[in-house]
């Protein structure tokens, strides 16, 4: 549970006790009934903490900074990232969609189990979803530009984006509709028994000429399901 939350700490992100357990009984729910159903990978059966929940923790300080009240996470899955957030950001309400059915049954049993009442469930594709959001968020959701284009309709004016890049994705020179693009480096924070490193670097502002090099911030990453950079794309 300490790991947790120097693993936190190290993204500027204060966790109590409690949210540290809930993320530890998360894990094991995903130990437990993500993996026998396919949801996640059998090969990450011993890092699932560091490999999908500390890789979706990094996504929780921007959400924060972005001031939401209201993230929708697209195609949420197994609920990574929604799932994670939503018990570190407490006070933000989220909107797990998911089409899915048995997937969608998996999130709802997670937000009973772990008591989680700012989050929901949308048991259908996001293009039926009729609300409107200051933040989405997408992780394994699709291509970037896919991505954006299910979350730009449904964001609010200024709303954002923020994808999880894969280690080989580029971030394209435009998006449609897209005012801002930035990019947060893809450093993990550290996993159970690491030391706690230095809190990573602000987002880098990506302009009309395209991104910073692929390498930026690789050297700090580890093997996560992403790997690579969160980009936050701002309407």
């Amino acid at each position: 549970m300490g790991s947790i939350r120097r693993a936190a700490e190290a993204l500027q992100l204060q966790l109590d006790a409690a949210q540290a357990e809930l993320l530890l009984a998360y894990s094991s729910l995903l130990q437990e009934r993500a993996i026998p159903l396919g949801m996640v990978s059998r090969s990450d059966s011993g890092r699932l903490l560091e490999r999908h929940v500390l890789d979706s923790l990094r996504a929780a300080p921007i959400v924060r900074d972005l001031g939401a009240a209201r993230v929708c996470d697209l195609g949420s899955g197994a609920g990574l990232p929604g799932v994670v957030l939503a018990v570190a950001l407490a006070q933000v309400d989220f909107v797990l969609t998911e089409a899915r059915t048995r997937r969608a049954a998996f999130l709802e049993l997670a937000v009973e189990r772990l008591g989680l009442g700012n989050a929901t469930v949308h048991a259908g594709r996001v293009e039926d979803l009729d609300l409107r959001f200051d933040v989405c968020t997408a992780r394994a959701f699709g291509p970037m530009a896919q991505s954006w284009e299910a979350a730009r309709r449904m964001l609010d004016p200024g709303g954002a984006l923020v994808f999880f890049a894969g280690v080989t994705e580029r971030t394209p020179d435009a998006l449609p509709g897209a005012a801002i693009l930035r990019i947060a480096p893809g450093a993990a924070p550290p996993g159970p028994g690491e030391p706690t490193a230095a809190a990573s670097p602000p987002a880098e502002a990506v302009g009309d000429e395209g991104g910073p090099s692929p390498a930026a911030g690789s050297s700090a990453r580890r093997a996560l399901a992403s790997g690579g950079d969160l980009v936050i794309i701002t309407a």
